[in-house]
């Protein structure tokens, strides 16, 4: 069985600011235009261009294992991660390999230099894998969540995943052109924004934000729309995807994000990930049509 350790400093006390528990609302959002993209960046965030959104509603916080845990309790669902893989979806592995379970970021003993590892039984229910659960994180975002466990989701909510356009303007909090939803000031400075990994990825992280793994949802400021952790915790999926190539797109980076490393914790960024992937740092938020 593979277990992460936190470390000491994912145990420093951020709860006097960490309104994780409480239940979700629901954001209001204009219709608007802003400036899409980013030009001094990785390439794939261009071009930048002026794009329009009509007006929708979004959660506020990100899915959490308790609102999962209804869902699940209500549908019966299983996530992908709880199946054995498609043979059709993955013909270059062998059979017998294609077992449930999920990737995982496994930290050492010392809480510090980490790796990726596919850990069998890994899900939503036991997110470090057999032997790990959820009774101290009821009020984190759900993670190990594939873009059809997303959809599902969203659908059983009576929404949707937000494109990646509605995302990124959500995300902006209204500070078009901004670098970060927050302004200039990078999420690894004093006082901390968002949910990210303090020092040299895989190597060493402090975790002087609080966290070395996901917090609870709305443990940092919110952006000018009332929006929590639309920066760092986990990774977002949003609706966009390309089925030919099997790839979707995530947004907001996560807590492995680093100075040093991804640095894709800016509204601009995103990356491609195979819909049928699930990883510990990867969760959704789901977005409403206004009408």
């Amino acid at each position: 069985m593979f277990l992460i350790s936190h470390g000491a400093a994912a145990n420093a006390d951020v709860s006097k600011t960490c309104p994780g528990e409480h239940e979700q609302s629901i954001v209001d959002l204009p219709s608007g235009r802003f400036v899409r993209d980013s030009s001094d960046r990785s390439p794939d965030e261009r071009p930048v261009r002026t794009v329009e959104v009509e007006a929708f509603r979004i959660d506020a916080r990100e899915v959490t294992n308790r609102e999962f845990a209804n869902f699940v309790e209500a549908t019966g669902y299983l996530t992908l991660a709880e199946r054995k893989p498609s043979t059709g979806m993955h013909p270059d592995i062998p059979n017998e390999l294609l077992v449930p379970g999920s990737a995982v970021f496994v930290l050492s003993g010392d809480g510090h230099t980490g790796g990726w590892r596919f850990v069998r039984a890994a899900s939503w229910r036991q997110p470090e894998g057999p032997g790990s659960s959820l009774d101290d994180k009821w009020a984190h975002p759900v993670v190990h969540i594939a873009y059809a466990d997303a959809l599902a989701f969203a659908h059983w909510r009576g929404g949707r995943l937000p494109t990646e356009a509605e995302w990124e303007y959500a995300a902006r909090g209204g500070l078009d052109r901004a670098t970060y939803e927050w302004g200039e000031v990078a999420p690894s400075l004093e006082p901390y924004r968002a949910n990210t990994w303090q020092g040299i990825f895989p190597f060493t992280n402090t975790g002087s934000d609080g966290f070395v793994q996901s917090a609870p949802t709305g443990c940092y400021p919110p952006n000018g729309y009332g929006l929590y952790d639309m920066t760092g915790n986990v990774w977002e999926w949003v609706a966009d995807k390309d089925i030919d190539h099997n790839r979707g797109l995530l947004k907001g980076g996560s807590f492995l994000c680093a100075d040093n490393f991804c640095r894709r914790y800016r509204p601009a960024a995103r990356i491609f990930q195979e819909l049928d992937f699930s990883a510990n740092h990867i969760g959704f938020r789901v977005v409403y049509d206004k009408e």
